[in-house]
């Protein structure tokens, strides 16, 4: 069952997490605090917390609530598959150094450790005291095999029967038969059995399927309830059938978490695709890092599994069933709409809807008659981004396609409109990322469907990911002059995610835009080594340093009484760099708004450091992912939006790209999106100096606070096509 989940797509932890790779060097000059930094470990888990906590808030509709108990679960899965996984191999190879705030390395994982083990149990704890017993009230039931009935046992023997023990594979562990590997995230049960004939007491694993529904749906009981029961729960209830003739003792449940990070050395391998795909082979096999089971588990059974596994105790998360809460996705995608947000449908920008409703929108015109700002979800990606690019595929004055991918939909209408363009006959470039992680097998995938259709494929430059969002179309109008139509955007190009992650993206025929893209996309796929930009700034020579230039042009200008802010969404704060310019700036008397999704190491408040400094979160239904830089400069505002977060990974090993808005309308469009969601009437979590954030939800009536969401909804829907 497929469910749109505004954080829990697989790729969302991954937004926020950096590799452990050496950091950029990076020397205090001693002239601020030495403790003015976050840990950043922390400051991840804090993130997730904050999503925990919309599982916990009962204004927010149950499923939703349901959604956001398996979007923690997805997520905390990558945050040990990436940054605890890293920590650990630094840590075993002698390579690790002291975090950003000084922290030795096994401190590091000792306190990670011991946040992630509290929030892992009040996770569990919102399921069943809060979660569970809602659901139930609402007659969607999630049932134990002792609930049921005769009836239903029968009924679902029948099911057992057919559909499930085929596919189940006991393996027993004796001296014939050696401790069977368990891939990482696969929900298992160990199994003890009595041979009553030998008097031998024995172990054995079972897999749960993956390619099972996680909850199976029970026969209908007349009742009117939606009833469903754990597949684990159903299997060991039937251990008979698997093991006849053997007295069974006990059985739990256990879940292990693997190193699912991937290295290649680029510089020293000829086919970085085939390459990738030995690497990934290879992930199957990364070392354990932690051990979840249930919390009636024996001893016998648990020094078993950390003897083989080699997991040591700190490792061990024993928890109350069912294991594995992101399978709560299969629940929350049933139809129920009042127990849901109420559907927001996207608008098509207004410069894109046509004069007459039967009319078909013409995406060059409209993009010709000036630049077009686009914000998803609110704007359909679908009547924009996608209609430009299908446009763009059968239009016979396209001459040129070049686009970026990093992240796509599993059935991509941008792959196949890149195909049927370069099976038209135009010049298609496509720089397919295959490093972006946990998405490397799919676009591989891609990249070889489109070699076989004629485009002209590249991976990007040894050493760095691409992650920026770039679109160019070379196309000869009507008038004879080669123009180039752009788009610049802040999220992926992918059509499904579109729909649930918060974006912006820049459509623009500015030739100085065109050239900087001709030029960039040159770099990306040849030789050419590009030192300037006219209207972008890119990463990983120029970006951080053009903004602290920006940064500290606000400072001076405080200081010469002008004008002087800087305002700055983006889902991760770390970069130290740029961190210590924003605290010079409020030392110099310049106020800072930080709006960060996620991962934040600046500390806010501080007298005589960053008391002019303000740093928000919003959660909700959509993700926010669009990543904005503000500045007043002395009242002629310089504002960029593009893919860079401040982490060590886009600002030094990534290409990344910001460009430049121009249009009046658009830089006050993103004032009025800083005003809505910085205002202290605007729901949302507020960070503390200590690194804590504190919700501000209500106001003092304890009436709800404006959701910043379906306020953007209510004015982008409100808009109207004005003719230009």
């Amino acid at each position: 069952m497929e469910t749109e989940s505004p954080l829990g797509d697989a790729t969302i932890a991954a937004d926020l997490l950096d590799d452990y790779e050496p950091e950029p060097v990076w020397i205090d000059d001693g002239t601020l605090p030495s403790d003015r930094f976050l840990d950043r470990e922390l400051s991840w888990l804090a993130f997730n917390q904050r999503v925990l906590e919309l599982a916990e808030d009962e204004t927010v509709p149950l499923l939703e609530r349901a959604n956001f108990l398996a979007i923690f679960a997805d997520n905390l899965d990558e945050f040990f598959m990436v940054r605890v996984a890293g920590l650990k191999r630094r840590i075993e190879t002698g390579i690790a150094v002291p975090t950003n705030v000084g922290t030795a390395p096994l401190d590091v994982l000792t306190g990670v450790g011991e946040k992630a083990h509290e929030l892992q149990e009040r996770h569990a704890r919102v399921f069943h005291d809060e979660i569970k017993p809602a659901l139930d009230a609402a007659g969607i039931h999630i049932e134990n095999w002792s609930d049921l009935d005769e009836n239903d046992r029968t009924r679902i023997d029948e099911i057992f029967s057919a559909q499930i023990f085929p596919v189940l594979m006991p393996l027993a562990v004796d001296p014939a038969h050696p401790f069977p590997y368990i891939s990482g995230l696969s929900l298992n049960l160990s199994v003890r059995v009595r041979n009553p004939k030998a008097g031998r007491t024995e172990f054995a694993r079972l897999k749960v399927p993956q390619n099972l529904p996680r909850f199976v749906e029970l026969p209908d009981d007349a009742s009117g309830l939606v009833r469903y029961i754990p597949l684990e729960d159903l299997i060991a209830n039937h251990l008979g059938e698997l093991f006849p003739g053997m007295e069974i003792l006990a059985t739990h449940e256990f879940r292990v978490t693997r190193n699912e990070d991937v290295e290649i050395e680029e510089d020293e391998t000829e086919n970085l695709l085939q390459a990738l795909e030995k690497e990934l082979r290879r992930r199957r096999f990364g070392p354990p890092i932690r051990l979840e089971i249930s919390e009636d588990m024996d001893d016998v059974t648990l020094q078993l599994l950390m003897s083989e596994l080699e997991i040591t105790e700190q490792e061990v998360y024993r928890l109350p069933g069912p294991l594995d809460l992101s399978d709560l996705f299969e629940i929350t995608g049933i139809d129920r709409p009042e127990l849901k947000y109420p559907k927001q449908v996207p608008t098509t920008a207004a410069q894109f809807r046509p004069a007459e409703p039967t009319d078909k929108a013409d995406i060059f015109a409209a993009i010709g008659r000036g630049d077009v700002l686009v914000h998803h979800p609110y704007e359909s990606f679908a009547t924009s981004v996608q209609a430009f690019i299908e446009q763009a595929a059968v239009d016979p004055n396209v001459l040129a396609i070049k686009q970026t991918l990093y992240r796509t939909s599993g059935d991509s209408p941008i792959v196949e409109a890149l195909i049927q363009a370069a099976q038209n006959g135009k010049a298609v470039l496509a720089l397919v990322e295959i490093k972006a992680r946990f998405d490397e097998e799919a676009n591989i995938g891609w990249a070889r469907k489109l070699e076989r259709a004629g485009v002209h494929v590249v991976y990007g430059l040894v050493g760095l990911k691409t992650h920026c969002k770039l679109l160019l179309v070379v196309r000869q109008d009507r008038d004879g002059v080669l123009r180039h139509y752009s788009h610049i955007g802040t999220g992926n190009y992918n059509p499904k995610t579109s729909r649930i992650y918060e974006d912006l993206g820049l459509f623009t025929t500015s030739n100085t835009v065109g050239k900087d893209l001709t030029r960039l996309f040159n770099e990306l796929s040849g030789y050419a080594i590009e030192k300037k930009f006219k209207r972008l700034l890119v990463a990983p020579l120029h970006l951080r340093a053009g903004l602290i230039k920006h940064i500290d042009t606000e400072a001076q200008n405080a200081l010469d009484g002008k004008p002087a802010r800087i305002r700055i969404k983006v889902n991760s704060m770390v970069d130290e760099l740029v961190i210590d310019a924003l605290y010079r700036a409020s030392q110099a008397g310049v106020e800072v708004d930080v709006f960060v999704r996620g991962i934040c190491s600046l500390r806010p408040g501080i007298a005589g450091l960053s008391q002019n400094i303000r740093v928000r979160s919003v959660l909700g239904r959509y993700l926010e992912h669009s990543r904005v830089f503000w500045f007043a400069n002395d009242g002629d505002p310089q504002v960029y939006i593009g893919s860079a977060d401040m982490m060590h990974r886009n600002l030094d090993r990534r290409v990344e790209a910001l460009v430049r808005l121009r249009r009046a309308e658009h830089i006050v469009e993103l004032e009025e999106l800083f005003d809505l969601a910085m205002s202290d009437a605007t729901a949302s979590w507020w960070l503390e100096e200590d690194g804590t954030w504190s919700r501000h939800a209500r106001d003092e009536r304890g009436e709800p606070l404006r959701d910043l969401q379906v306020e953007l909804a209510r004015r982008i829907g409100s808009r109207r096509r004005v003719a230009r």
